[in-house]
């Protein structure tokens, strides 16, 4: 397993900076390609009833954005102050700032459901008993708030200690715990996320898969076999798609792989297709047969041929995954409403990503208001320059540039009410 690290190590390197390209020598559906080519405890009730009162409770108590409050409320709901009351005053009466309280309530709201008194009060003074500090268990806490959904006394030590070792970027200790902890789902899943950490993924990735039920983090074998076909794929340890890489080849034998690669090939896509859309979205090996079928039929039937809808999913794998309404609803709008060609959406498939009600429809609105007001030239500016830039970008291109700043309210009030 250390010669696994160390060569992970060595290959991100490489990629880095000498664009290495490694060759794979163990023959496979995966490797062919590329050496040729190169709980928690506490369950959320979520209910319509106390919405409105939770987001207001969150704004007024943690000083979060309706926005924020909003989301989280479809996660938990309460309808009284009372608990989450308790729960606050509680992180409180441990030290907890203020900012620190609303970072652990945006990551892990279902503590303000918990019981404070029997569930929480225990948990924090357990941990005070085991010697830490204040200081400490409020910067733990703060950073992976799920510690205090686990049960047991046991499994909330393996947890912080790995938690505290990893924020202290001491090794000395995960490496020994990958050497003597006994075959288990926690020990394992401790072993395996330090050889991770050891690769050099980051903290947030770290502890999301500390925290998780993923089966990939807590086996063995298993869990070192998909490692090495990852590592040895090219993905970069520091990336989420390194996480969704192993994720998706741990669920897949041999076999599964060999089956989907000639599910692509039959619909006219070749192995380095293949295995290109898996490098940019690991997703791409999960979609079903008949969720491919129905895409393609979608595309084909909105005027889209066959080469057009291969090269959008080349540029934009998750094409080939979206559901038939999102499709037809982007494409009317794109190009019944906004009058873009077919062809500058097989340019820029990335648009069908992008959120219909947030960025397509607001812009399209203004856009269209210029021109009709005769402000355009009469014409329509590319899809890239409206849809790809940042929302910054498209306010200061197309609204904060006009010195009737009449004009300029009424441009907002266009942008915010799509």
């Amino acid at each position: 397993m250390y010669a696994l690290i160390l060569h992970g190590r060595r290959l991100v390197q490489l990629q880095k900076w000498c664009n290495f390209s490694l060759s794979v020598q163990k023959a496979s559906p995966i490797s062919n390609f590329f050496s040729s080519a190169s709980a928690a405890c506490l369950s959320p009730r979520v209910g319509r009833k106390g919405n409105n009162f939770t987001v207001s409770y969150l704004v007024d108590s943690l000083g979060l954005t309706t926005k924020l409050a909003e989301s989280i409320s479809r996660k938990v709901s309460f309808e009284d102050k009372n608990n989450p009351d308790s729960v606050l005053n509680l992180l409180t009466s441990h030290g907890f700032t203020g900012s620190q309280i609303s970072t652990i309530i945006r990551d892990y709201p279902q503590l303000l459901i918990a019981d404070a008194e029997k569930l929480l009060g225990p948990k924090l003074q357990f941990l005070q008993s085991r010697g830490a500090s204040s200081s400490e268990i409020t910067e733990i806490v703060s950073s992976v708030p799920e510690i205090l959904g686990k049960k047991g006394h046991k499994t909330i030590s393996v947890y912080y200690d790995f938690i505290k070792d990893t924020l202290l970027e001491k090794s000395s200790k995960n490496e020994k715990l990958c050497h003597s902890l006994p075959q288990g789902n926690l020990e394992n899943k401790i072993r395996n996320v330090s050889v991770l950490r050891e690769l050099g993924m980051p903290h947030k990735l770290l502890f999301s898969l500390l925290i998780s039920d993923s089966q990939p983090v807590c086996g063995k074998e298993k869990f070192e076999e998909t490692l090495k076909k990852v590592v040895e794929m090219g993905f970069d340890p520091t990336t989420s798609k390194f996480v969704e890489a192993l994720q998706v080849i741990y669920k897949m034998n041999e076999k599964t792989i060999e089956e989907k690669v000639h599910l692509y090939k039959s619909l006219g896509f070749d192995v380095g297709d293949v295995w290109s859309s898996f490098k940019k979205w690991p997703i791409s090996l999960r979609v079903s047969e008949k969720k491919m079928l129905d895409s393609i039929e979608t595309f084909l039937g909105l005027g889209f041929s066959r080469d057009e809808f291969a090269k959008m999913v080349k540029h934009f794998p998750p094409c080939i995954g979206l559901s038939t309404e999102t499709v037809k609803k982007k494409t009317e709008f794109l190009v019944k409403k906004m009058n873009w060609p077919l062809k500058a959406v097989v340019s820029n498939p990335a648009v069908f990503g992008y959120s219909l009600e947030k960025r397509i429809v607001p812009r399209g609105n203004v856009i269209k208001a210029l021109m009709s007001k005769g402000l355009m030239r009469n014409e329509l500016p590319s899809i890239s320059c409206v849809l790809m830039c940042t929302k910054q970008v498209f306010l200061n291109r197309y609204v904060a540039n006009h010195v009737d700043k009449q004009l300029v309210t009424e441009l907002m009030a266009i942008y915010r009410a799509s």
